[in-house]
């Protein structure tokens, strides 16, 4: 994958838009997560992805985890022969 074909942010909107165009749901790896509020590794979870461990949560604890993390979003719009990408991951802002 080019540079040029992915994009990185950390807009909230942005990052809710892509997902929800994809059927996915904001999550965490359950084994990560501290309890009510209390962080973990972030995923988005897409239909038809078996990773075990993974909890659902709301857009609002996903984006609370994401900035205490300082974190950026790294997504992919299309794949090279132009079908819907799911190509995504967190990168640190730092």
């Amino acid at each position: 994958m080019e540079a040029s074909d992915s994009k990185t942010t950390s807009d909230h909107n942005t990052i809710k838009k892509w997902a929800e165009e994809r059927n996915g749901k904001p999550a965490v790896v359950e084994s990560t997560s501290k309890g009510k509020g209390g962080g973990g590794l972030l995923r988005i979870n897409f239909p038809g992805y078996a990773e075990d461990n993974l909890k659902n949560i709301s857009w609002e604890e996903f984006f609370q985890i994401f900035d205490e993390n300082n974190l950026q979003f790294l997504y992919q719009e299309e794949t090279k022969d132009g079908s819907e990408s799911r190509f995504f991951k967190f990168i640190s802002d730092e």
